[in-house]
């Protein structure tokens, strides 16, 4: 079986029998691709019962489940001592140290009608394994290799491993927020951090056809479905930002087009969050990357919206950014060469101090600003990403029919 623990919610004191139930839930969903598997769950522990099922395969799943601090592959025997020490053995055959590892039995007695004591079973098990193995040497300070034994009423489990989990809250369990997700290297990684801290992520992107390709919107569907290896399912909603978009060129602010583009997606954001049930939006940005993200340019932008912004990298390095979206599996999609609406009439000085007074003032008085806005939201297009599923939005490559130019 698989050893299942869970991580720092378990200090939530009267929350921590619903944290553990949706822990629980979470890994049902993760486990329904492997029939044989058995779950039961006990004070701060999952057990995985594998039933032939393939360990590797359940463990590398598992371990991105969010609450689960670390992972234990574990050999099962009955409660009895010559069982335990068969079990022991056979545990070592499987994992075959190399000679010369060192190690030591940690016996643990929660069956207090055992006939050993915890400190007696240490001595049992490890003499007769050092007859059989020659090549292991004790070291009961810092063994390379630490047998635990932890013996129950009708089963003992023997394990030696701890696969680290991703640990943080379970999904969900901190209520919903919407991550404004571009085709880039940051944002999938602030949504990955909010999943962490157990928030329910839906993911909104704007693109702007024709000026990006359909390849940019498949980009961002494929970093959704990694991010839904976490999650099980995770709701991208696709904005249609051409008209809003271009409706700031020709203004004669082009130094503001930036700041002007992302209150725009703030405020189409927040009608989106209003109509989902979502109490937050996230963004990517990071303190001092770019224009965008100097302190005035967010405090500008942030204003945009009366919801709570919340940007999980604010005071991380790139370097410190690129290494978590490596560990999470979405580097690879975000440095592929496709242009998104962010790199669009980007000016060659973007104002890094923008005047709030000026701002407010383009916005009132740009024609038909806010239809703009209403129309992105009603065009907005919501498809529901699975993990390993091939879910894809419409098309929105025009076709010609006859005489008449037709969307799919």
């Amino acid at each position: 079986m698989l050893l299942l623990r869970f991580g720092e919610f378990i200090l939530k004191g009267k929350n921590r029998s619903r944290f553990e139930k949706t822990v629980l839930r979470h890994v049902k969903e993760m486990v329904k691709p492997y029939p044989g598997v058995v779950l039961s769950k006990e004070f701060g522990r999952i057990y995985v019962e594998l039933n032939g099922e393939p360990a590797c395969e359940l463990t590398d799943a598992l371990k991105n489940v969010f609450g689960i601090a670390s992972i234990s592959p574990v050999k099962v025997s009955r409660s009895e001592f010559e069982e335990i020490l068969a079990t022991s053995r056979t545990f070592l055959n499987i994992i075959a140290p190399a000679a010369g590892t060192t190690f030591k039995v940690s016996a643990r007695r929660v069956w207090k009608e055992f006939p050993y004591g915890s400190i007696e079973m240490n001595k049992l098990i490890a003499t007769p394994l050092l007859q059989g193995y020659p090549g292991l040497l004790v070291d009961v300070k810092s063994p390379q290799m630490e047998l635990r034994i932890e013996i129950r009423e009708g089963h003992t489990f023997i394990f030696c491993e701890n696969i680290a989990g991703v640990g943080g809250f379970p999904l969900g369990t901190n209520g919903k927020a919407m991550l404004l997700l571009s085709g880039g290297i940051d944002s999938p990684v602030a949504g990955w951090s909010s999943m962490r801290r157990g928030l329910e992520v839906e993911c909104i992107h704007f693109y702007s056809y024709p000026y990006t390709s359909e390849l940019a919107r498949q980009k961002v569907v494929d970093l959704t479905r990694v991010l839904s290896r976490y999650a099980g399912v995770i709701k991208l909603h696709l904005v249609p930002f051409t008209e809003v978009q271009t409706s700031f060129t020709g203004i004669g602010q082009d130094n503001l087009i930036i700041t002007l583009m992302r209150r725009a997606m703030l405020r189409i954001a927040t009608a989106l969050a209003e109509r989902e049930g979502a109490l937050a939006l996230i963004t990517g940005d990071s303190l001092g990357q770019v224009a965008s993200q100097t302190l005035p340019s967010m405090n500008v932008i942030g204003r945009a919206t009366e919801l709570p912004l919340l940007r999980p990298l604010v005071m991380m390095d790139k370097s410190e950014i690129v290494g978590i979206s490596q560990s999470i599996g979405t580097y690879d999609l975000s440095i592929l060469p496709y242009e998104d609406c962010c790199t669009l009439f980007v000016p060659k000085s973007p104002t890094t101090n923008p005047n709030m007074r000026i701002v407010d003032k383009i916005e009132a008085t740009l024609p038909g600003y806010q239809a703009l806005l209403d129309a992105a939201v009603a065009g907005t297009e919501t498809v529901s990403i699975t993990p390993y599923g091939d879910e894809e939005p419409s098309d929105v490559i025009p076709v010609q029919v006859g005489i008449q130019e037709e969307w799919f």
